[in-house]
């Protein structure tokens, strides 16, 4: 349910990634009946039995496949762990470049493929490691077997990691009203207008999320406290270069939210918190 709220809070589409994922979803052959333009941002739920092939695409005339058809929009892929692993393994390339390449013998195909990828995962294989209510049946081998099914690399590539308890009976009873999805998008359009601004001269470039290794050493200055900060983070969570350039990216979010125009402690603190799946290693 959260994930498919995510599409609503995202800004909404500008003309140029309107055109282009409508081309995606015309080759594709699923536009709607109808529908001449894909103005709202696309939501893709691939089921894990998914082939490689229909995640990244291909075919003897290459199509489209599912990370293509979640371009400007969002990919959710629930119960992470059982996609094979393989199929895990080539959303590598096109979430760290925004383009998917297919290569046959008769051609070669580039399609865009830059999306928000959204995944959900249990903390083991019975889903009660770490819930104070229950035990946990898999112990501490069949929880590390279960999460080494998502490889490094690719947890590398996903900027926050959060672990989302157990919801309490009052909160789900609860009949008060919460924040509507206006009022969160009203605040992400606000730091992207900001974004947008910041990269008016860098074509291809609308977010942070875009941002390259010139870019991050242009508009990623920090402080002296938070400089501290990451130096200690990085050397306790023996982090990679691409975990440092992705938490500066969403410190420089977390900034931008707050209306602030330098990174100050506080921003990078809150980003390094959003990776606790590199916090297992303490």
């Amino acid at each position: 349910m959260l994930a498919r709220r995510l599409p609503t809070i995202l800004p909404r589409m500008s003309l140029d990634e309107a055109l282009e994922t409508t081309k995606i979803h015309s080759v594709a052959g699923v536009l709607p009946l109808g529908e001449s333009l894909v103005a709202r941002r696309p939501f893709r739920a691939p089921h894990h039995t998914i082939s490689d092939a229909g995640l990244i695409g291909g075919g003897s005339f290459p199509r489209p496949g599912e990370v293509s058809l979640a371009h400007g929009g969002v990919l959710f892929l629930d119960e992470l762990p059982e996609f094979r692993k393989n199929v895990l393994e080539v959303l590598r390339q096109p979430m760290e470049d925004g383009v998917v390449t297919i290569a046959r013998a008769a051609m070669s195909l580039t399609y865009p493929a830059r999306f928000m990828l959204a995944a959900a995962m249990n903390p083991c294989p019975c889903g009660y490691s770490g819930d104070p209510q229950h035990s946990c049946a898999c112990g501490p081998l069949g929880v590390q077997r279960y999460l080494a099914r998502v490889s490094g690399p690719l947890l590398d590539r996903i900027d926050l990691h959060l672990e989302v308890p157990a919801v309490k009976y009052r909160a789900l009873a609860d009949q008060g009203p919460g924040e509507c999805s206006a009022a969160i998008r009203e605040r992400v359009d606000r730091a992207r207008v900001i974004q947008r601004e910041r990269f008016a001269g860098r074509p291809g470039i609308y977010a942070n999320a875009h941002m390259g290794a010139r870019d991050i050493r242009a508009h990623c200055r920090v402080s002296d406290g938070a400089d501290a900060l990451l130096r200690t983070a990085i050397t306790r969570l023996a982090l990679s270069a691409r975990a440092y350039h992705r938490i500066l990216k969403i410190a420089r979010t977390v900034a931008d939210l707050d209306g602030a125009a330098d990174l100050a402690p506080k921003h990078v603190s809150e980003a390094i918190q959003y990776r606790s799946l590199d916090r297992r290693g303490l």
